[in-house]
């Protein structure tokens, strides 16, 4: 290792997007969810409820899956209020008022207006309440890419490996489990009651591991998070994931250490550069 060798100890990632692939997990859930509730004879879908969604194809029910964009907007607006109001709100909760929003708005769920129990309801809505609170935790149920699982293996070696995710700790445990992700330490913006890219998330993960930010790395499919974390002292690690890039103004901005292009082999590339500059 030379004096130019920099000092980087752990790794903190992205998880939505840059280790798993929420696109298709979502879409494949929410189109099998919906085939089995028109098939099931037990099912009491109004008539036009019931068209509406046997007319849906697999790629309208991938636009739906679309409800991560709301998401964002949540997560940026709690980030960038230092002096919140409101209680803190976990991912899945807002997860789950989300998806209600966007299955009334598209005509498959007629809306709740009392506390009836969610195992009494159905009133001629595609699914149960039941059923929408167990859709919601999809993002429980991801599926990694698939070269996430081997490449953190190889990472684990050289670094602490590290989740830095806006979903909640019991989200992202149960992930990790479902797709055998085995980061050596589980963190979420939960335990520092914001969410990135506030400055509270990158310094407060830091701090928890006992290192400085130019000992730290984060790790993303998405610009953005990684020009907050630049500007927070870490290093930068940029995996191009498809269809993940949200900003791509930022691209020639400069502030990407090591970067990974889709066509490589994702984590497995992104040890062996790591391996290779710090063994300089």
């Amino acid at each position: 290792m030379t004096s130019n060798t920099p000092p980087w100890k752990a790794l903190f990632f992205d998880v939505f997007g840059t280790c798993v692939d929420w696109r298709k997990s979502v879409t494949d859930e929410l189109w099998a969810k919906a085939r089995e509730a028109l098939d099931s004879p037990s099912s009491s879908i109004a008539s036009r409820i019931r068209m509406g969604a046997s007319d849906m194809t697999y790629k309208q029910w991938g636009d739906l899956a679309q409800w991560r964009n709301g998401y964002l907007k949540f997560t940026r607006e709690v980030a960038n209020n230092p002096n919140p109001t409101e209680p803190y709100k976990t991912v899945d909760e807002h997860h789950l008022e989300s998806l209600r929003n966007i299955l009334t708005n598209r005509g498959l769920l007629f809306p709740r207006e009392d506390n009836t129990p969610a195992k009494l309801v159905h009133d001629g809505s595609l699914w149960d309440e039941a059923q929408i609170q167990d859709m919601s935790m999809v993002w429980h149920r991801l599926a990694p890419w698939p070269d996430t699982c081997q490449g953190i293996s190889d990472l684990n070696k050289m670094f602490s490996t590290v989740t830095l995710s806006n979903g909640n700790l019991t989200l992202l445990n149960d992930m990790c489990k479902h797709g055998n992700m085995q980061f050596t330490h589980i963190f979420s913006s939960e335990m520092f009651k914001s969410y990135k890219p506030s400055p509270k998330v990158y310094l407060g993960a830091a701090e928890k591991l006992g290192l400085k930010p130019e000992e730290c790395v984060m790790v993303a499919a998405h610009l953005d998070d990684l020009k907050a974390a630049k500007s927070n002292g870490f290093g930068t690690v940029y995996l191009e994931r498809p269809q993940e890039e949200r900003h791509p103004e930022l691209r020639d901005a400069g502030f990407v250490d090591v970067w990974i292009k889709e066509d490589e082999d994702g984590f497995v590339a992104a040890a062996a550069k790591l391996s290779h500059i710090i063994r300089q």
